[in-house]
């Protein structure tokens, strides 16, 4: 059971000033004394990192799409544990989710999973009393749905002010808060969205002072956790990796060829937590490179018997010492492409310890750092490819199924998972395909080489914790 009080930041379009208003409220809570939990719908791995400068929390995402409807609530009482309120960014706007999936992985149904008042927040800049009809629409559409309030985005006067407020009076949502047409806070953008919080440290933190001064003078901060402490309780447990790991059957062996003595039963093996003295190092990249990681992905590992210890590709020349295993997240590679390429040192490591059988999972720029080359550059030479920018955006959530037994995953294990960019890869020979995508499109992706899975697919752990166990386990014994 938990009862954090709780808001959600929807909007009824992408670009209608969510992330501004959303990032803005929890530093501005966080700086009236209050511990304040960040969470982002959908799979963005970007605006977690602003959320988490607001707060100094780990910002933390809720997709129904990638772990499921019944994780939501868990997922979101876990990083709300022990704080005085949450701050849930919406995506897109409120109604849009998977295409084609009707409300799943929608703000919307978050929302009603959390059982969570929304505000929404409407760019005012291009209309008057056509907002009454907007917001009418977006509260009536769906009835369990409750939008608790408005906030009003660029808005240029007095006067206009004035006239939205009056048209709003007949649609019964009261104004929380008003932010002005003014010089947009200095968050700059790039071909997959913000720049992260890791390339631009300093320049992040006055860009969340200057949101958060924004909501602070525009917003009526005292109404917005009266709202939220008006959120429903939520009867369910918070999400525990050590639990999980626990309760979640070991993933079936392979069903063996016809014909063979084998039992076609799966073989379940004791399991035992790993106790303090068996943990092993599993190496997981960061720095600017790659910023893309789930808070609860390195949780798993931790409670499967890992230590798990981050180093910059950019800067380091070498994997931390004992590292038994290698995680490499996704990021921006393209952008650090000759950097990455000059570091020589660090891959002929890499090379190396892949090359050698030990596990390696990377995905998206993961995949692209252990190919031959990128854009021409040379890279660490693990898989027989190719990577080079293209001009296409391949964007959308996949529902796939492994095609090859490998240190994450055996044959036939299903997860969905997530593709964000706009690179390609040409392969060429030696590995087996990772993935075998069962929506939109039917296709093969990835590399299953030695210890390696090497993927474009995006995916969040806390849905299959059975592949960090698998990891750590193979880890143990390579």
């Amino acid at each position: 059971m938990t009862s954090v009080p709780r808001l959600v930041i929807a909007a009824p379009s992408s670009g209608s000033g969510k992330t501004t208003v959303a990032t803005g409220l929890m530093a501005a809570l966080t700086a009236r004394g209050l511990a304040v939990s960040p969470h982002k719908v959908g799979p963005d791995y970007i605006d977690p990192g602003y959320h988490a400068l607001a707060t100094g929390r780990a910002g933390r995402n809720l997709d129904a799409y990638l772990c499921g409807p019944e994780l939501v609530g868990p997922l979101f009482a876990h990083g709300a544990r022990g704080c005085d309120i949450a701050v849930v960014e919406g995506v897109m706007g409120l109604y849009d989710g998977a295409a084609g999936e009707g409300e799943l992985a929608s703000t919307a149904q978050v929302a009603k999973l959390l059982r969570a008042p929304v505000v929404l927040v409407v760019d005012a800049s291009s209309q008057s009393r056509s907002v009454a009809a907007l917001v009418h629409g977006f509260v009536s559409w769906d009835p369990e749905v409750r939008v608790g309030g408005v906030i009003l985005n660029k808005v240029a006067s007095d006067r206009h002010e004035a006239l939205l407020r009056e048209a709003l009076e007949s649609a019964g949502v009261p104004v929380l808060g008003v932010l002005r047409r003014a010089a947009p806070v200095e968050t700059p953008s790039r071909h997959l969205g913000l720049v992260p919080v890791a390339e631009r440290q300093a320049a992040a933190v006055d860009a969340v002072a200057a949101m958060a001064a924004q909501v602070e003078a525009g917003c009526d901060l005292e109404g917005l956790v009266a709202l939220a402490r008006g959120a429903g309780a939520l009867s369910c447990a918070a999400w525990d990796a050590a639990e999980v790991l626990d309760s979640s059957p070991p993933p079936p062996l392979p069903v063996p060829a016809s014909g063979s003595s084998a039992p076609r039963r799966p073989v379940r093996p004791e399991r035992a937590r790993p106790q303090a003295p068996d943990r092993l190092t599993v190496a997981v990249a960061g720095g600017a490179a790659f910023t893309f990681s789930y808070a609860e992905n390195a949780e798993l590992l931790g409670a499967a018997g890992a230590e798990v210890v981050p180093f910059d590709p950019l800067r380091d020349e070498e994997l931390p010492e004992g590292a038994r295993g290698l995680v490499i997240g996704g990021g921006f590679p393209e952008v650090y492409a000759a950097e990455l390429s000059a570091n020589e040192a660090l891959r002929r490591a890499v090379s190396g310890f892949a090359l050698g059988g030990a596990p390696v999972a990377a995905e998206c720029a993961g995949l692209l750092y252990l190919c031959r080359e990128l854009d021409g550059l040379p890279m660490c030479g693990v898989l027989d490819a190719s990577a080079r920018m293209s001009g296409r955006l391949t964007l959308g959530y996949r529902d796939a199924v492994a095609v090859t037994d490998s240190a994450l995953a055996v044959a036939g294990t299903r997860m969905r998972g997530h593709e964000f960019h706009r690179t390609v890869v040409e392969p060429g020979a030696g590995a087996a395909p990772a993935w075998g995508m069962r929506a939109p499109e039917r296709r093969v992706e990835g590399f299953v080489q030695r210890g390696v899975h090497a993927s474009y697919l995006h995916t969040h752990w806390a849905s299959e914790p059975g592949v960090a166990r698998r990891f750590v386990e193979r880890c143990r014994t390579s």
